[in-house]
């Protein structure tokens, strides 16, 4: 079988296409811009080119046929526009990597499943992520174009070890302060629910729907079974960097307001995601591919993450601004503390 990549090498598309490097059923070809070319298994295909281009990639598409094209890049409709244009009749399946922030906050009910409202007035990225399923599913009902909704929660890898609040650098300034002693910045009271899944994980259940008949038309949240809270999951990092985890609990409005001027986004990150408390059900996508497990679960990922980021300086990106900020944050309610 034939399998075209749009991207290929990010936090979620590299251990699937890791997956597939190993599985002598599947051709894989990546379309990318090749800036990552180091970190792509041998006996995949590259084809060098901007998506963006889509005179260029037809031309370069010219005369093929693939089993699955997946979209790992496409955030907006008019992307997922140009997809159908590409590769409408040249594809036995379009895989779009849609988000599980785009069902409603708060839904009615903290059990998530694929037929959950889909609304988030507080973050355009997910009203832009609805967009394209909205424009996907109607190519479906009206042309037959063989579209499968892939809606992932936080997947990470071991580049980047998750945290609720950071800074535009990444991280790594979360674990520095970790390290360092400094108060830790956690959304709400860290009792909110929330699902990790290790992207190796992820790839078990995403490989699973592809090539398959019944995924077509359907879409599908891949989500690890492990539920943790907040607190618990600052505190399994602070475990595994032998410290202890000094928690600051900050409300999650508060830090969408004063992190505003900042230019951080905590209206959508937080308000209209991480701070509301989910369970994912995913036995619809169990039935389709019975494998699908927490494999890695989250103290073992967060080791693996850990050990990954501390050898390499790489990922270890200062944000000064970021830690100076969460200072003034933290500072600002010791006085409102003290003054009542």
């Amino acid at each position: 079988m034939k399998a075209l990549f749009i991207g290929g090498t990010g936090t979620i598309s590299m251990a699937i296409t890791r997956r597939l490097a190993a599985d002598p059923q599947w051709e894989l070809y990546l379309l990318n811009r090749g800036s990552r070319q180091d970190r792509v298994p041998e006996g995949i295909h590259t084809i060098t080119a901007d998506i963006g281009d889509e005179a260029a990639v037809a031309e370069k598409l010219q005369g093929m046929h693939f089993d699955t094209v997946c979209d790992f890049i496409a955030f907006v409709p008019g992307q997922v526009e140009r997809d159908w244009r590409l590769f409408a009749g040249k594809t036995n399946q379009f895989i779009f990597i849609s988000s599980a922030s785009a069902y409603h906050k708060p839904a009615a009910s903290y059990v998530i499943t694929e037929g959950t409202a889909l609304a988030n007035p507080h973050w355009e990225y997910s009203r832009n992520k609805i967009a394209c399923e909205e424009f996907l599913m109607r190519k479906y009902r009206e042309e037959g174009f063989p579209v499968t909704i892939v809606r992932p929660s936080h997947t990470y890898d071991e580049r980047s070890i998750p945290m609720g609040v950071h800074g535009h650098k990444g991280s790594w300034q979360v674990v520095r302060r970790m390290l360092d002693g400094k108060p830790v910045i956690i959304p709400g009271d860290g009792s909110s629910l929330w699902h990790l899944t290790f992207n190796e994980d992820f790839a078990v259940g995403f490989t699973g729907l592809m090539g398959n008949r019944h995924a077509i038309g359907e879409a599908f949240q891949i989500t690890g079974d492990e539920v943790l809270t907040w607190d618990q999951i600052h505190a399994t990092i602070a475990d595994a960097l032998g410290v202890k985890l000094n928690a600051c609990h900050v409300a999650s409005d508060f830090l969408a307001a004063v992190g505003k001027p900042m230019g951080y986004d905590f209206e959508g990150g937080l308000v209209g995601d991480k701070s509301v408390s989910v369970v994912f059900d995913n036995r619809k996508l169990k039935r389709l591919v019975p494998e699908m497990t927490t494999r890695v679960p989250f103290h073992r990922g967060a080791r693996i993450a850990l050990d990954y980021i501390l050898s390499h300086p790489e990922c270890q990106t200062p944000d000064p601004d970021f830690d100076a900020w969460c200072d003034r944050v933290i500072a600002a309610l010791e006085a409102a503390k003290a003054a009542v």
